[in-house]
């Protein structure tokens, strides 16, 4: 989560604390005063940064791919409703702070403390407006693309509850505080609408390489594939919220993975000529397109410096949201390359997530309140990695860095797929 604190005085460390948490005091009954406006959105900055997607994802979808007129209407009035979603989201946020804030539902961001920032009551669990508008785009959707009688809507919908139930354990595990142990099951009881209404293939295909090994082309995996569909679900959610600490990075990281979903799905729907697979992809974009708008109208907001925090009801959301494209779009084994970033920081976390290591409670950088710079700890986080081998910098632009990372990982997927074309598989 962002860098924040809990008002009051700070419990013992243990590896059992999140790494962030927020005041639950119910305000005094004398206490009205009125708290300031947040910061207007960054809207212009955020449209820079689409256009570094959005130029190349609908050169895809109209010029380079043939794509099916009804495929391509659908794709489409997805995105017109998750543009829709992009305002209302945008609108909402300002709204859902003062009541945040008049529920006490605050923090105060460690990485500006001892400046005049670090004693701003930064509005918290915001990330539950996100899910909010994705959700009801999502159903509304429904109306546009499926009948009554749609193989697909069943799973849909189970998508649908899945993220739903993450949200709502999200929320909780804001207002509540919840230890680690806890934080890391919450994925496995929200995941289970989904693998009761999965009704697709329990099958993979072997790489080329193996075939003479394994004396199959392809193998059916039965009830151990959707105990792997279970297990990813847990690490997609568990990875967003633990890689994280700096304004703008737990929504950046989200960001630049559906950027790069979003384009996977147009390039195996342009490739294919399956049509099952087009749909299975379709379905993808779906749920993606309407969660990345949704996330760049909160990035507007929590992109340095944070006038938001998104807390964990958004790091579960978006989580569950990417896993669940993932498993239905059947492109896991890409979903993890393109999460390469968050598996680095998980294996750099274990020691301590595990007690292995002494656990702090904020797992963040320190902050020289004179210079502004973040200076690297001896903690098991990628955040602390690049700082101690990059050497001290400003949060901004240590988040920077850390999403360009992110791109260039999701890039080399790209490129790693087009290398094993033909030999892998």
């Amino acid at each position: 989560m962002a860098a924040k604190k809990r008002p009051s005085t700070a419990a013992p460390a243990t590896v059992n604390q999140p790494e962030s948490s927020i005041n639950t005091e119910k305000p005094k009954s004398g206490d009205s005063s009125p708290e300031p406006p947040i910061a207007p959105a960054k809207v212009y900055l955020i449209f820079k940064i689409s256009l570094i997607f959005l130029i190349p994802y609908f050169y895809l979808i109209f010029y380079h791919y043939k794509i099916e007129s009804e495929l391509r209407r659908s794709i489409l009035i997805n995105a017109i409703v998750s543009l829709i979603g992009f305002f209302v989201t945008v609108t909402m946020i300002p709204v859902a702070s003062k009541y945040v804030l008049r529920r006490n539902l605050f923090g105060y961001d460690i990485n500006k403390k001892g400046t005049p920032q670090g004693s701003v009551k930064v509005p918290e669990s915001l990330g539950i407006i996100v899910g909010a508008v994705f959700l009801v785009v999502a159903i509304l959707f429904q109306y546009f693309n499926f009948t009554a009688d749609s193989n697909w809507l069943v799973e849909y919908n189970a998508a649908l509850s899945s993220i739903c139930f993450m949200m709502l354990l999200g929320f909780v595990d804001d207002v509540l505080d919840v230890p680690w142990r806890v934080k890391l099951l919450l994925p496995s009881i929200a995941a289970l609408p989904l693998l009761m209404a999965y009704a697709g293939h329990t099958t993979i295909i072997i790489p080329k390489p193996l075939v003479s090994y394994v004396g199959l082309e392809i193998l059916d995996l039965g009830c151990i594939y959707k105990l792997y569909m279970w297990l990813l679900a847990i690490f997609c959610t568990n990875s967003i919220n633990i890689h994280a600490g700096i304004n703008g990075l737990e929504v950046g990281q989200t960001v630049v993975i559906a950027a790069a979903i979003l384009i996977h799905n147009i390039m195996q729907i342009g490739a294919s000529a399956d049509p099952e697979y087009k749909l299975a992809h379709a379905f993808s974009i779906y749920l993606v397109q309407p969660m990345l708008a949704t996330s760049l109208a909160l990035l507007s907001y929590n992109w340095y410096p944070s006038s938001v925090f998104v807390g964990d009801t958004f790091t579960y959301f978006a989580g569950m949201t990417m896993a669940v494209a993932g498993i239905l779009g059947h492109f896991s084994e890409t979903l993890l390359i393109f999460f390469l970033p968050q598996v680095l920081n998980f294996l750099l976390s274990v020691p301590q997530l595990a007690g292995i290591v002494p656990c702090p409670r904020h797992r963040l950088p320190k902050f020289d309140p004179q210079t502004g710079l973040l200076t690297g700890t001896n903690d098991g986080t990628l955040v602390n990695l690049f700082l101690r081998q990059l050497g001290r910098m400003s949060e901004q632009s240590l988040c920077v860095v850390l999403l360009v990372f992110q791109a260039l990982c999701c890039g080399f997927c790209f490129l790693l797929r087009w290398l094993l074309t033909g030999w892998y598989k």
